[in-house]
């Protein structure tokens, strides 16, 4: 079998990673490339940008599957465009994917289908938004840009002020872009974030193991919102009555909304979730594999990959009984100075390309190129340093000590990942 793997990051080469354990692939594609093709023996870069080029590809080479990491050529229809060419592809359709496309839309499914969430306002203008704010009286307050913008465009007021300037910079200097047309204001949520991917068949909805995301680029969670400095998985706050509670007030009544829309695909759901004294509330869907938490969870996985891809296509997802190894995953996410804001390219690894992988230490990469033999920085997240232990603290000191034999100039990551050892 062909596979084709659309993107470039740590979740691409982590998805190529455990795709390619199964006998039957005899050749990944990644496009638009990633410089782990270096490190897996039957994988290689392609450069391709437009749907076209990829449904091209697609057939010239025999690609019999394609799996999606990248949100916005879900959000732009590849879906269909594949399905209308007669090619097998793994992912919602576009009007499914508009559950991550569109952070408006997506509230309010939830309210349209009784999914527990924070109170929120929608506004498309932005005075509107700015006058919205000045009534409201329980500061933090949450601004959200509707579309997509990297996992970058949610800014967490502490003061009117704050909640003023980032109605501005969202709508008004466009700081994401189109993404800031709409803006969600919603109420502030305190609690602990936990991650779940599922895959669905649109018959039912498979829960992964829960993953806790580090989003801030600071310790402690300061700084700014990055795309994800580290994951660790299982999540410690996902017990067995939140995972309860998860499924009646949130994956179920998901389930009945997408039925009742008519979203009928093979792909994956990620509830980014909050964990609050209140009860389990849902923060966003996105519609893929998420990153970083895709490099902690899979590793984890006991299941053949392929085969929960196939069982969706087929669906038989309700056939499927999901395992795990009995351990714990920490990926710590090694970035290039100066990111989310502007980081410098070109820098050589040293570390990588002569690290040989583990039962327990994966390194999977996210931003890098090679030229002329050299692995050089080329991303804002660089890599991920993946480690495997019998209890969370093992896991931890074993992702470090692998990002202690790794280096590029510049190179920074957060040493709180999991909490503080």
């Amino acid at each position: 079998m062909k596979i084709l793997i659309v993107g470039a990051g740590g979740r691409e080469h982590a998805i190529a990673w455990k795709l390619s354990q199964n006998e039957k692939v005899e050749k990944i594609f990644i496009a638009p490339g990633n410089a782990c093709v270096e490190m897996l023996p039957n994988a290689e870069s392609v450069n391709l940008g437009s749907i076209d080029e990829y449904i091209s590809f697609a057939k010239d080479n025999n690609v019999e599957l394609t799996v999606v990491g990248s949100e916005e050529l879900l959000v732009q229809g590849i879906v269909d465009e594949f399905h209308k060419n007669g090619l097998k592809i793994f992912g919602p359709d576009k009007k499914a994917a508009i559950l991550e496309g569109s952070k408006a839309y997506s509230k309010d499914f939830m309210k349209k289908y009784g999914i527990k969430t924070a109170v929120y306002e929608i506004f498309d203008d932005s005075e509107k938004a700015k006058e919205f704010l000045n009534s409201w009286k329980d500061f933090p307050v949450v601004i959200k840009a509707s579309g997509l913008a990297a996992g970058k465009g949610v800014i967490i007021a502490q003061n009117l002020n704050e909640a003023i300037k980032a109605v501005e910079d969202i709508m008004v200097d466009e700081k994401f872009g189109n993404a800031g047309n709409q803006v969600v204001i919603e109420e502030f949520l305190d609690g602990v974030e936990a991650s779940i991917l599922s895959f669905t068949d649109s018959k039912v909805i498979v829960p992964l193991l829960s993953a806790k995301d580090h989003k801030k680029i600071g310790e402690d969670e300061t700084g700014l919102n990055t795309g994800g400095m580290g994951v660790i998985s299982p999540n410690p706050f996902v017990t067995d009555e939140i995972f309860d509670k998860f499924k009646s007030d949130i994956m179920d009544p998901t389930l009945k909304g997408i039925q009742a829309e008519g979203m009928d695909f093979a792909g994956v759901i990620f509830f980014g979730l909050m964990i609050t004294k209140k009860g389990v509330y849902l923060l966003e869907y996105n519609m893929r594999m998420g990153d970083p938490e895709t490099q902690a969870v899979l590793p984890l996985l006991e299941n053949d990959l392929l085969e929960l891809i196939e069982k969706s296509f087929d669906k038989k997802l309700s056939d499927v009984k999901v395992s795990w190894k009995p351990l714990h995953s920490c990926c710590v996410v090694a970035a290039a100075g100066g990111y989310p804001e502007s980081y410098k390219k070109g820098d050589e690894i040293t570390g990588v390309l002569d690290f040989k992988e583990t039962a327990d230490n994966k390194v999977f990469i996210c931003g890098a190129k090679v030229e002329d033999g050299k692995l050089l920085t080329n991303g804002g997240r660089v890599l991920n340093a993946v480690a495997l232990g019998n209890t969370l603290e093992e896991a931890q000191k074993k992702a470090y000590k692998l990002l202690n034999s790794i280096n590029f100039k510049g190179m920074y990551f957060r040493k709180d990942i999991g909490g503080r050892l």
